[in-house]
């Protein structure tokens, strides 16, 4: 292991071990201060961030884009205050940190027994959303994560999320989405984030006036499978409750191939995380490049 690597995993463990023991203030202080100052820096993730809300509000000016980059790096590192303090919360904090409207999409889709997807943008806490469901409703899921380097660090996130009650299969090695057909099948829930997708096999789709590529993998499993297909998109308020919200299904097209079929309900995620986005873009954690145009200009429609 490189000597950045050491010092990656190192910090992250420093978050999991220290962070949770501090009461909730501090640590919400702390978040804050970390954010302005990253925010300060301007370093290159935070320059992308405006980028990206640059497209999502196409018409601010440079002084409401540098006020929504401050607010999404104060955003983004709720999130990591967060989830570093999530595995001391009790379950009655669990329970009460989280507030969704709609569930009932996802309710019925589990009584039908046929299994429901949901698919997530990089909105507010994920893990959070996941916590509350699997402390909550008292359903366990199954999800994917990428596998991070070093591998001590891939191993931390898969711990820590398994011991929120997740199911963690690794995105590569190819095994992960007939693991996911079969849960489904079985009657299971699927969580996924699914709002950026580099590989070869993404599903281009309009996204804010532009061209982004995103996921398959959610459509593909919905027409293999039969289980629902729900959106669903996270904000934070000015309390201590994340706020979310459970989208209707995305139906699978009645006709077309399957190719088609995928680009169809592909674009009808990406217009739902749109619409989550479009009203709380600060809570949107993209610090990546994600529309084609950026990623390769010759490529792109900008």
């Amino acid at each position: 292991m490189s000597a950045q690597d050491r010092l990656t995993d190192a910090l992250y463990g420093l978050g999991w071990g220290a962070v949770k023991k501090l009461p909730e203030p501090a640590a919400v202080r702390l978040g804050r201060t970390i954010a302005d100052l990253a925010w300060k820096q301007r370093g290159k993730g935070v320059r992308r961030l405006e980028s990206n809300y640059a497209r999502v509000v196409p018409d601010a000016s440079p002084e409401r884009l540098a006020e929504l980059s401050r607010a999404g790096m104060r955003s983004y590192l709720r999130y990591w205050m967060e989830s570093f303090r999530l595995p001391a919360w009790s379950e009655q904090r669990i329970e009460a940190g989280f507030d969704p409207k709609d569930l009932h999409h996802l309710t019925e889709g589990m009584a039908a027994g046929k299994g429901v997807i949901l698919a997530l943008p990089h909105l507010a806490n994920w893990d959070l959303a996941g916590a509350w469901v699997t402390t909550k409703l008292g359903i366990p899921f199954t999800t994917v994560a990428e596998r991070l380097k070093p591998e001590t660090l891939y191993d931390r996130f898969v711990a820590y999320r398994e011991g929120l009650g997740m199911e963690v299969l690794p995105h590569s090695g190819g095994t992960a989405f007939g693991t996911l057909a079969r849960r489904l099948r079985e009657g299971g829930l699927v969580c996924l984030v699914a709002d950026r997708d580099l590989s070869a096999s993404g599903v281009e789709v309009d996204f804010f006036g532009d061209t982004a590529r995103m996921p398959a993998g959610p459509a593909l499993l919905a027409q293999q499978t039969g289980a629902l297909l729900l959106p669903v998109t996270l904000w934070y308020d000015d309390s201590p409750v994340m706020r979310g919200r459970v989208h209707p299904p995305v139906e699978v097209p009645r006709s077309g191939t399957r190719a088609e079929k995928t680009s169809v309900m592909t674009q009808a995620l990406a217009d739902a995380f749109a619409t989550g986005i479009a009203d709380h873009p600060e809570d949107w954690h993209m610090l990546q490049r994600l529309w084609l145009a950026d990623l390769d200009p010759a490529k792109g429609s900008a």
